[in-house]
């Protein structure tokens, strides 16, 4: 169709960054379920808990679990919630003490979604359009929240220990198939005693005027850098916050204060040359 381009609208916009940093974006494997609590957990008067590490950054988001019957195995949970607890204890990271009653075991009663902080590439801005009117903010950080499992690490421990001592990793794998040809047996080789392990130093020396040795330590100052990063996020103390769900008085409240009140025209200082050039790919 030939013509110039009509102009259709004028929409006003509103940029403030009065809510900087306090706004961020964060990512749920949920597909299209909303982050609410299931009916049978809200029944019995659970609620969705969070905590934040502000230092690391890292957030938890603690989300009751479906215990009804048909979906949930309560003697796997009574299993997996006792490891939780020596997890909780190896790792530094106890929550407070949930009354229970006599003689009753620890159960897994919730999913945690531990955050991973993304880095933004460019500058991530939250619009929201109301009234005709195109209301932005900045955005601080983004996260992505998964499942941890780290739970699951001491449950096979454990089991294993419970063995009688078996220290063999090896799977058997599937069953053979009875159309191939039998294999020939293998003899297994004794293993040998593993000597003391040793840390190692390689130091390069370049020939230029100058160049003094540079000392390569390799994946062990690797590995020291992420210990270090591991034991400093299990030194902190969580910082427990209180979670709101998207129709409570508390989210209602904050999403009212993203829309902006002020009319003051702001004033552009770039010109269109400079904003054509900042543009990637022209």
């Amino acid at each position: 169709m030939e013509g110039e381009d009509r102009l259709v609208s004028v929409i006003p916009v509103h940029f403030t960054n009065a809510l900087q940093p306090n706004i961020h974006l964060h990512q749920f494997p949920l597909l299209t379920r909303p982050l609410e609590v299931p009916p049978s957990a809200a029944a019995s008067g659970k609620r969705i808990r969070a905590r934040v590490k502000p230092k690391v950054k890292r957030l938890e988001v603690h989300v009751p679990v479906d215990t009804r019957p048909e979906v949930w195995n309560a003697e796997r949970s009574k299993e997996l919630g006792a490891a939780r607890v020596e997890d909780n204890k190896e790792k530094n990271q106890e929550l407070p003490k949930v009354k229970q009653r006599e003689g009753e075991e620890p159960r897994l009663s919730e999913v945690r979604m531990r955050s991973e902080q993304v880095p933004q590439s460019g500058a991530y801005i939250l619009g929201v359009l109301r009234d005709g009117r195109l209301h932005l903010h900045p955005i601080s950080e983004t996260h992505q929240f998964r499942p941890t499992l780290t739970y699951m690490d001491m449950h096979t421990r454990k089991t294993r220990r419970t063995r009688g001592g078996d220290d063999s990793d090896e799977d058997d794998g599937p069953p053979p198939d009875p159309d191939d040809p039998t294999p020939v047996p293998t003899v297994k080789k004794e293993k040998k005693p593993a000597g003391d392990a040793k840390e190692v130093q390689v130091a390069v020396r370049k020939t230029g005027e100058g160049a003094g040795p540079q000392f390569q330590g390799g994946m062990t100052q690797v590995r020291r850098d992420m210990l270090t990063l591991i034991h400093a996020e299990e030194d902190e103390r969580w910082e427990d916050f209180e979670y709101c769900g998207g129709e409570t008085a508390e989210a209602n409240e904050a999403f009212e204060s993203v829309f902006s009140t002020s009319f003051q025209e702001l004033e552009c200082k770039t010109d269109i040359t400079s904003l054509l050039k900042d543009v990637p790919g022209l």
